[in-house]
Parts: C-alpha cells; structure tokens; sequence
C-alpha cells in the first residue's frame, strides 16, 4: 500500500523559513519523479515542483522559482521542500506526490503551512 506522510507544516511569518518533509512507502520510492502540490484556501489544487527519480532534474512553479528547493533522499525514501522567503501568497495545505504533474496518483494527507504576521 502507498503510504505518503507530510510533516514540517506551520505558522511562520513573511521571510520565514519552512522544510516540509514527506516520508515514503509501499512502493520503489528511488523509481519514481516525486512532486509538491498545494491548495490555498477556497482554491484548487496546484502543482509547486517536481523532482525526477535519481534527483538530478528539478522543476518549479514561476511563483516559487529562486525560492523553494525540492530534494530528495532516495536511501531513506524521503522527499523535501525547503521553503525560503515565504509570502501569505504561499499559505496553503502542501501535499507531497508519486509522480509528476501529469503522472501523479497517489497524494498524501497534506501538512498546512500559514504565512502570517
């Protein structure tokens, strides 16, 4: 079974930082692109970065470029989000993903991430 946990969620204030992380299992985790996505309040869904699965191509959303970086520990079955610079534009819950933007079929329960003063 396909098991996706997200932890590292909080409440940090404008120019803060956060690493979100998302531990893996049930599956090959070293075989597979790995993705964040996000949903802000009263908002769809959205696609944040991938990673492919040996963790030398990354991709981000326009709005996260220069300030997010995704990573991942293939020896530990572990993806991550390290966020910088954080807006309240960046509040949403985040979610880690098997698979990319359009591959992508399994999602976790999701860690909230508030950015406020």
């Amino acid at each position: 079974e396909v098991q996706l946990v997200e932890s590292g969620g909080g409440l940090v204030q404008p120019g803060g930082s956060l690493r979100l992380s998302c531990a893996a299992s049930g599956f090959t985790f070293s075989s597979y692109a790995m993705s964040w996505v996000r949903q802000a309040p009263g908002k769809g869904r959205d696609w944040v970065s991938t990673i492919n699965s040996g963790g030398g191509s990354t991709n981000y959303a326009d709005s996260v470029k220069g300030r997010f970086t995704i990573s991942r520990d293939n020896a530990e079955n572990t993806l991550y989000l390290q966020m910088n610079s954080l807006k309240p534009e960046d509040t949403a819950v985040y979610y880690c993903a098997k698979g990319d933007r359009v591959t992508a079929d399994y999602w976790g329960q999701g860690t909230q991430v508030t950015v406020s003063s």
